[in-house]
């Protein structure tokens, strides 16, 4: 009897030790929170609905969906004592649910002084909308709070289409061929023959710079690029003999996406596919919330593209849903590859941006528009964009300063590189924690 009791005395003091010692993991985990991002696997290819939205499995990097509701829902007595942690809401937090600055025509430099003020003297309405330019792009990812970038790109399949420069030649001016512009593959550059300066003059090497910095400060919000396919040519009235810009096929779609295959691999990239999961379309897994959790996206890439058109017609034929692809397109709600829309004025349009986002579509619109606000000061596109919801609000003025005309900037409210977004986060988000860079 007494050996029952002692075996008894130790089975409960087993089952004690266990449950203190599960609690003590789990509060551990929970209290590193606020001072270690903890690592996850590449999102998977079937990520699992919105906290709300359906249900299905759960992949790393999500919490249950009940606790979701509780942390980022309406106010719940029940889990009022859920502590809100960067570890916590980066589970639940999805990528649709933040708001972000981004950049527009982020490699572009001002043309060098003696075209810039040949230019103003032939059209300064053309010299006044191009006065502008950015930082190197891991600057404005450090220390601008940059999360999304556009990139231009034209066709150059054979290279050297775009080294001769001859505005270079007729004005007298230095012009030394960039190596960069000989070798095969689509360059990055504003407008041909007239404003070209770019801090990465080859799609690839913009990438590779975004891929740099991306492997260097682990565990950054996703960085989101924007690209805009250019085939039109532009008014040659002096007969320098301006480049006739190569239209853009579906080969040369298959081979923008594998440009971005040498540079980033499969697990860095949010693709379509990852959204879509196993449902039938594209469209119908955005509508259910499918979009990634924070933890899942962070330290990755997402391409949007920029065009509609036949740009978006050719890379979507034989792959309705985007199967395969890289890039999410510039669609329409109630197609099958609709999950981004990019609507560029804000004004007069918060309303209809704020239901898309709403319904679980990503948008992408602009604070301000070449250099109109920068020179007027005005901020009324600028609150428009931000108070629309829009994911995503590119600007060509992020940082105070940077307008030599007045005090305008174009900054996420409360300083942060994200904040919660004004549609659809919740009450109990907190910017400070959705990102917590770790660099490497």
């Amino acid at each position: 009897m007494r050996r029952n009791r002692n075996q008894g005395r130790w089975r409960a003091s087993v089952g004690i030790t266990i449950a203190i010692m599960l609690v003590a993991a789990l509060t551990s985990a929970a209290a590193a929170d606020d001072t270690e991002v903890a690592r996850e696997p590449a999102v998977g290819t079937e990520p699992s609905p919105l906290g709300e939205h359906g249900s299905g499995p759960r992949l790393r990097g999500e919490l249950p969906a009940s606790l979701c509701r509780g942390l980022l829902g309406p106010d719940d007595a029940r889990l009022a004592r859920w502590k809100v942690t960067s570890w916590r809401l980066q589970r639940c937090m999805r990528l649709n649910q933040i708001q972000v600055i981004g950049t527009h025509n982020s490699y572009k430099l001002l043309p060098e002084p003696g075209l810039f003020t040949a230019l103003a003297t032939f059209d300064q309405t053309l010299a006044d909308s191009i006065e502008y330019e950015h930082s190197p792009l891991a600057e404005q990812f450090s220390d601008e709070g940059v999360r999304q970038i556009e990139l231009d790109v034209f066709a150059d399949p054979e290279g050297g289409l775009y080294a001769d420069r001859p505005i270079l030649d007729a004005l007298g001016l230095d012009n030394v061929t960039p190596p960069e512009l000989l070798e095969p593959g689509f360059k990055t550059l504003h407008i041909q023959d007239v404003d070209f300066a770019s801090s990465c003059l080859t799609f690839v090497s913009c990438l590779e710079q975004v891929n740099a910095w991306s492997s260097a400060n682990r565990n950054h919000l996703p960085i989101v690029i924007l690209v805009e396919l250019k085939s039109e040519s532009i008014p040659d009235p002096l007969d320098l003999g301006f480049v006739t810009p190569l239209a853009i096929g579906p080969d040369d779609l298959d081979e923008l996406d594998a440009e971005i295959r040498s540079v980033f691999d499969e697990r860095q990239i949010i693709s379509p596919d990852d959204v879509r999961g196993d449902y039938a379309t594209l469209e119908e897994a955005v509508l259910a919330g499918r979009w990634p959790t924070l933890a899942q996206s962070k330290g990755k890439v997402m391409f949007l593209m920029d065009n509609a058109g036949t740009a978006r017609t050719d890379y979507i034929d034989g792959r309705p849903s985007l199967e395969g692809r890289v890039l999410f397109t510039n669609s329409t709600p109630g197609n099958p590859d609709a999950a981004f829309v990019k609507m560029n004025e804000p004004r007069g349009n918060e309303d209809a941006i704020a239901e898309l986002v709403a319904d679980g579509y990503i948008v992408r619109t602009r604070a301000d528009s070449p250099t109109d606000e920068a020179r007027s000061g005005s901020t009324e596109r600028r609150e428009a964009a931000l108070a629309s919801g829009a994911q995503w609000v590119s600007t060509d003025y992020p940082v105070p300063g940077r307008s030599p005309w007045s005090d305008y900037e174009a900054l996420i409210p409360g300083g942060q590189p994200a904040r919660c977004n004004p549609i659809n986060a919740g009450p109990r988000c907190e910017a400070s924690k959705l990102e917590r860079i770790r660099p490497s």
